[in-house]
């Protein structure tokens, strides 16, 4: 299934200026949980009700370090599976609430390729960090505990939610509210307090960890942005310092650097997202290509001559433009791409 329409944009606000003619359509907050978010729940109540009926079952299906070189499998449902009941009702909520803001904008297809991606690549990680801390620490307790849980990929959904919609406000507790550009933030302080305050819940911190990390490379280099079509988001609003308060530049900015002379460099740069935030600017910078692509093939046929091959003497002007037209072109698609 593709992506699904997206829903009709709010009324802009009085004195806003309207979108350029043929702009990306604006992300909206969803109304109505998707049917693919009604049939995750099922999958997670349906395995955290097996686990009930079924003790033993948790050995095949979660993550248990010491017993993960046989079943392989389990780094790929261990993300599937609560084990207890908040855990249940909270992951679902998660997801029926996230996934009404997300899904829509990604397609279904895209909506589970991104859950299946950060749920495998989390259990590696957290089998690889429970690997070291045993080493590190010598506790046995570490090889033998079951880890699982749907808790990785609602930290990418928060990431998610970031780029799209950085400033819809989420509820919290009471009449406290915070945007989404600060969640993932906000969800790292609060697990890594709650880690040194409940020793059995830094069980959970690597998972949430590995979930906004690799949300974060996947949306930021690897996804294709289906409001531009263009690959990745390359805009400022969604770098990695964007993540921290700016008092934190100074140890974020050499990370974000690291991240883009590794990723960045090699993808082209014509194929990197512009900033969904501006859907206006990036319509206009998509007509400017346009404009010079076609410019070139035509201004190339045009001047192309038969007999050129046969008049080896001859000297070409390289530096001369092409023609008129080409000249005409390549001001306007400058001028459209430097307006605003």
């Amino acid at each position: 299934m593709e992506s699904q329409a997206l829903q009709d944009p709010v009324a802009e606000p009085h004195g806003a200026e309207p979108a350029a003619a043929g702009a990306p359509p604006a992300v909206v907050p969803g109304k109505e949980f998707t049917r693919t978010c009604k049939g995750l729940v099922v999958v997670l109540v349906g395995g955290y009700v097996l686990l009930q009926l079924l003790p033993s079952s948790l050995d095949y299906l979660a993550i248990i370090p010491a017993k993960t070189i046989p079943f392989v499998w389990t780094v790929f449902t261990a993300g599937y599976i609560e084990q207890v009941l908040p855990g249940a009702i909270g992951s679902s909520l998660g997801l029926l609430f996230c996934g009404k803001d997300i899904e829509p904008v990604w397609g279904r297809k895209e909506f589970l390729k991104f859950i299946i991606l950060v749920n495998s690549i989390c259990g590696v990680l957290a089998f690889c960090f429970a690997v070291a801390l045993y080493y590190v620490t010598g506790k046995e307790s570490f090889l033998v505990t079951p880890l699982s849980g749907f808790h990785g990929a609602l930290a990418g959904f928060l990431v998610g939610l970031k780029q799209l919609l950085p400033n819809l406000e989420l509820p919290m507790c009471f009449f406290w509210k915070i945007k989404a550009k600060w969640m993932p933030f906000f969800v790292l302080c609060f697990s890594t307090i709650m880690a040194f305050i409940v020793p059995d819940s830094i069980n959970f911190l690597p998972t949430l960890l590995s979930g906004m990390y690799v949300s974060w490379i996947y949306l930021r280099y690897f996804q294709r942005n289906p409001l531009t079509g263009l690959k990745g988001d390359s805009s400022d609003d969604f770098s990695f310092p964007s993540l921290f308060p700016d008092a934190m530049r100074p140890v974020t900015d050499p990370v974000a650097n690291l991240f883009d002379r590794m990723l960045c460099a090699r993808s082209r740069p014509s194929e990197l997202a512009l900033p969904v935030s501006d859907p206006a600017k990036a319509s206009r910078r998509s007509v400017a290509k346009g404009f010079l692509r076609k410019g070139w093939l035509q201004t190339m046929q045009q001047t192309r001559k038969p007999q050129l091959w046969a008049i080896p003497q001859q000297k070409i002007n390289i530096a001369r433009p092409l023609s008129t037209h080409h000249t005409v072109i390549r001001a306007t698609a400058t001028c459209l791409c430097v307006h605003d």
